[in-house]
């Protein structure tokens, strides 16, 4: 009992791997419904005349949304911004989405408590019905939408950055990482047309601000942002008064939520202040902030919501711990932006945890409220023409980009597990179909609802017409059809048990798939959250490809194909701009001795063995290279890499962080399948690989994107097609992946 996970010939491997799960913008950009320009100040308008007046604003300020379209398409579409897939999908859907903050992992609580809390505010935002958008710093590029990697970095790392509105030109281009700010969020939400942001609690005046002018520039950035934001109100150790006043001065709306005007005070319900504005409801609050965006006033929204009354901490022993921390704070001379976490911490303490607990309860409330709040203003947005595109802009979310082979395939399967060489007959089985290593990588990615861009070229042929009827579900807008070609064809040779016997090919017709014709879709591969790209591809292409990723920061994975195709990158120093590889242990040996580094004669057989080996041969390649994804047939899968918790990190915004961790490979067992199931290996590592970069672009763990992985694989291995029919969001996902008992996996250490 086995499974095979792969296929090593000219036509058969999968192409891809696991990506920079974010990237900065869709193909027509992410725009932003908000932003509409402020008309000048009209004096004396008689009231017969203002709806007049104000239609005619309204369509001036329709008119004006061209040219910040395309201001927004340059700030996105910089080398700063990083979107992730599951956010960028939203924005072009017009569905609902809330930013979060990133100061509160980084420095409002301490771990693990962070990391909890990060990803349990995320879940009650999915379970609202919004698609939660955590903001980040990661090595000077800004994320919108963090995968777990990311968020454990953030929740476990010291000395980051605390990012407001100033720090942030100083942190990109120093390349730091950091947790963005109430300020620094509200910027990049807007940027990238999100006007919903929850967080705890918002900064304010300090006490004695009147003396130290110490004003958050939380304030100001509501003045004149236009944002909502959802918090408890303002941080009770602040001068709530003073920062109410504050608000005023900016021009700020401020409504309390719920059925009481009461200003909350963070871990408290009561503050003493009554809030100008008052919402009963999610409903209210959405039209308030529909109202606001409308009139393009330029300024924010400040919805407060107050704590839970359960949850909610006594006001007098929240003053009393106030108090004291401040004292602390002076003796220690501590102020300015330091001064908000210390305090926090030291309530902490001195509330023994009540003051914590609270903390995690409002802002797990807030994301409940604010998810729903989004919700209620998409459908505002959706149903007057106003949501977060103008109508006449088509969107394209962000998705990967496939560079390889299409062939016609002929698959012949003998009936014995022993093939008669000599020119007998050997009964068994043909069936002709469609595959391609490029092919078969894009229509799984494509079934597992993460459709890439394909780039590729055919004959104008006989075959050409069916092969375009049969993938008619990807998108092959990058499809050359050249007369005088011939379509790729390729015949394979299986025994009885599965094992690939012989292999022939006509492949010219990839030498076709030229740098001219690649870099028609320039923008495409530059605005790719992953560009994968096969062994079939001519050289100057891959090199081509690797300019583009090493300038733009893509993560780029390169399928060897097989044993002769596999050094292609290696042949310069193309291959250190690539982030994965996906090699069979022989394609790896080729791939080390094109670099002059000592190579063993035989491979062997027996797994630890081929462990070893793979690990002696992977490690150089990592002084580069993000990941190597080692399939290993019968044996499973091989993931070689720096260690985050106890896996392989597939995410490509960890390298550097992790740069220094320690090396280790772990190895995923196949899943188990009689061979007489075996129907056809070509496409089993393809599909293999497709789930593994679909589990990542969907921000899964390490553990599951394997699995996704295997699961597609085990499909196709029973399908007559190299990529299975039965592939689909429903076959493989997290929850399919949840459902079933996998064998355990094991670790080993490389330095």
């Amino acid at each position: 009992m086995f499974m095979w996970l792969e296929c090593r010939t000219a036509q058969a491997n999968s192409a891809a791997s696991p990506t920079s799960l974010q990237s900065c913008s869709s193909e027509n950009s992410v725009q932003t419904a908000a932003h509409v320009c402020q008309t000048e100040t009209q004096s004396a308008i008689p009231p017969h005349s203002m709806i007049g007046n104000l239609a005619c604003t309204l369509g001036r300020q329709t008119a004006s949304v061209a040219p910040r379209i395309i201001q927004m398409r340059r700030f996105l579409h910089g080398t700063h911004f990083r979107v992730s897939s599951s956010v960028a999908e939203a924005l072009a859907d017009g569905r609902p989405i809330v930013a979060l903050e990133s100061t509160i992992i980084t420095h409002g609580m301490p771990y693990p408590q962070n990391l909890s809390m990060a990803r349990e505010v995320e879940e009650i935002v999915r379970t609202n019905g919004s698609v939660p958008a955590t903001v980040g710093i990661l090595n000077g590029r800004i994320h919108i939408g963090l995968n777990d990697e990311e968020l454990q970095f953030l929740a476990k790392s010291k000395n980051l950055v605390k990012v407001s509105r100033r720090d942030l030109p100083y942190v990109l281009s120093q390349g730091l990482s950091g947790g963005t700010t109430v300020s620094g969020t509200m910027i990049v939400a807007h940027k990238a047309g999100i006007p919903v942001f929850v967080t705890g609690g918002i900064g304010g005046v300090h006490r004695e601000g009147e003396k130290t002018m110490d004003v958050s520039a939380d304030l100001t950035e509501l003045g004149r942002t236009a944002v909502a934001v959802v918090s408890a109100g303002v941080k009770s150790i602040l001068d709530i008064g003073r920062t109410l006043e504050y608000l005023e001065t900016q021009g700020v709306c401020v409504a309390a939520f719920g059925e009481s005007r009461e200003f909350p005070a963070f871990f408290s319900r009561q503050s003493g202040f009554q809030a100008p504005c008052q919402v009963q409801n999610e409903e209210e609050a959405a039209k308030l902030i529909a109202s606001t965006l409308a009139l393009g006033m330029g300024s924010g929204v400040l919805i407060a919501v107050p704590c839970p009354e359960e949850e909610a901490a006594s006001g007098q022993v929240i003053e009393n711990a106030i108090q004291e921390a401040l004292s602390n704070a002076r003796s220690k001379g501590i102020i300015g932006k330091e001064l908000t976490p210390f305090m926090l911490q030291k309530m902490n303490e001195l509330t023994s945890g009540k003051s914590l607990d609270s903390n995690i309860a409002l802002i797990q409330n807030n994301a409940r409220v604010g998810s729903r709040i989004a919700v209620a203003l998409c459908k505002i947005q959706t149903a007057t023409g106003k949501g977060n595109l103008p109508q006449c802009e088509k969107v394209t979310a962000l998705r990967p980009v496939v560079i390889g082979g299409i062939n016609v395939d002929f698959i012949a399967k003998a009936r014995n597990t022993t093939i008669q060489a000599g020119g007998q007959t050997n009964a068994g089985q043909v069936n002709q179909s469609f595959g391609g290593v490029g092919r078969n990588l894009a229509d799984c990615l494509s079934r597992l609802g993460k459709t890439p861009l394909f780039i590729s070229a055919l004959g104008k042929d006989e075959y050409s017409e069916s092969i375009l009827r049969y993938c008619h579900h990807m998108d092959m807008a990058g499809v050359l059809q050249l007369a005088g070609h011939s379509t790729a064809t390729y015949c394979a040779v299986i025994t009885g048990s599965g094992e690939l016997s012989l292999g022939l090919g006509d492949m010219d017709i990839h030498q076709q798939i030229t740098e001219q014709h690649v870099c028609k879709f320039k923008k495409s591969l530059c605005l790719a959250p992953l560009v994968c790209i096969d062994g079939n591809v001519p050289v100057a292409t891959i090199q081509y490809v690797c300019e583009i990723a090493r300038e733009h920061q893509i993560a780029v994975c390169y399928e060897p194909t097989d044993e002769n195709k596999a050094s292609k990158p290696f042949l310069s120093d193309s291959w250190r701009a690539l982030t994965y590889i996906s090699p069979n242990l022989r394609e790896l040996r080729a791939i080390n001795r094109t670099l002059g580094h000592p190579v063993p004669a035989e491979l062997p057989s027996r797994l630890e063995d081929v462990v070893r080996t793979a690990m002696t041969l992977t490690r150089p390649l990592l002084t580069q290279l993000h990941c190597v994804v080692v399939t290993l047939g019968m044996h499973g899968v091989l993931l070689c890499g720096r260690r985050v918790e106890g896996r392989v990190s597939l995410c490509p915004g960890t390298h550097k962080q992790n740069a220094a961790g320690e090396l280790c490979a772990i190895h995923y067992p196949a899943i188990p399948i009689s061979r007489e199931e075996i129907v056809n290996v070509s496409g089993a590592g393809d599909s293999l690989m497709a789930g593994i970069i679909a589990g990542l672009l969907a921000g899964h763990d390490t553990d599951t994107c394997v699995r996704m992985g295997l699961l597609s694989a085990c499909l196709s291995l029973r399908s007559y097609e190299p990529v299975s029919q039965e592939i689909s969001t429903v076959s493989v996902n997290l929850e399919q992946v949840k459902a079933r008992s996998w064998p355990e996996v094991k670790v080993w250490k490389m330095n």
